[in-house]
């Protein structure tokens, strides 16, 4: 394998991931973009996706399988998990952080942080602490140009998250509630003075994060093939990193922040060593704080004076 190919082969690797990160910092950002919140039980939110389609497969592989075979089972694993961390993003917002919408900035933040906690114990002890084996929910093909190869399920990562983002996008830009999302990031104050419903935009904003970080977590398990969890935290925080590396509060910086970060991690992994492979997301954190806080393409937050 030339150094071209291996280069090429580490791109296709980080993308995959990147791709995960990806929709993962969409959640982290949607919610800081309207109320400057950093949502830090989000990466446990996308733990719990994986768990959410590990549990329909034990419940009901059979069944499934008898009446669709894989790419129906697919498509309700993935509708499952998505449903289900929705609800909980729901349930989160409405129960842990609307009464705080008046408190001061800590306190929600640090209620964040126990409920991170809260549901990496809850997951413990109701999966148990020893990685967990993900099913193949797809017959994995490999495909080969020259010394470069790549796998369906890695096409099939990409095609999802490239759909969840550029649908996320369409939403955002187009709908009245997309509208409204912008409306009250710009200002909370004239939003709520033209008639947006505040707390319901929130609720929705922490609905659509959820569910993609659900989608993350189904092909987080699909890709690494087990589970543990405390996945949530580590992937949670590359994808934090990954949405101050585009920009906060910043869609499409949240999307290029989580493939750069894939890149540079396939990257180092392949031509230094995968053991340091996590350093390199907490290394460019400190670089883009020090140099650029506003990320890549800048921060989309209003800044009251």
């Amino acid at each position: 394998m030339t150094a071209s190919d291996v280069f090429i082969q580490q791109v296709i690797n980080g993308l995959t991931i990147g791709m995960i990160y990806a929709l993962i910092a969409l959640g982290y950002t949607l919610v800081y973009g309207i109320i400057q919140l950093i949502n830090f039980a989000h990466g446990e939110v996308f733990m719990v996706g994986a768990y959410l389609s590990l549990l329909i497969f034990t419940l009901f592989t059979g069944i499934f399988a008898g009446i669709g075979g894989s790419v129906l089972f697919l498509v309700l694993t993935f509708l499952f998990a998505m449903l289900g961390t929705s609800v909980m993003g729901l349930v989160i917002e409405r129960f842990a952080y609307r009464p705080l919408h008046a408190a001061p900035r800590l306190a929600p933040l640090i209620t964040a942080i126990g409920i991170s906690f809260l549901l990496q114990n809850a997951v413990m002890l109701i999966f148990g602490p020893t990685d967990k084996r993900f099913p193949d929910l797809i017959p994995i093909h490999q495909f080969s140009f020259g010394a470069v190869t790549f796998t369906n399920l890695q096409i099939l990562i990409a095609a999802v998250s490239v759909s969840l983002m550029v649908s996320l996008q369409i939403f955002i830009k187009t709908t009245r509630t997309g509208k409204a999302m912008r409306a009250l990031a710009d200002d909370r104050e004239a939003a709520s003075l033209v008639g947006i419903d505040i707390n319901r935009i929130i609720s929705i904003a922490f609905v659509i994060g959820s569910a993609l970080a659900g989608a993350g977590g189904v092909m987080f398990g699909m890709y690494y093939h087990t589970i543990n969890f405390h996945d949530g935290y580590l992937a949670g925080l590359k994808a934090f990193t990954a949405a101050v590396f585009g920009g906060i509060g910043n869609v499409p910086g949240a999307m290029l922040g989580g493939l750069l970060l894939g890149i540079l991690e396939g990257v180092g992994a392949g031509y230094l060593s995968s053991e340091w492979k996590n350093v390199f997301a907490f290394l460019i954190l400190i670089l883009i704080l020090l140099f650029r806080p506003s990320g890549l393409l800048g921060s989309r937050v209003v800044k009251k004076v």
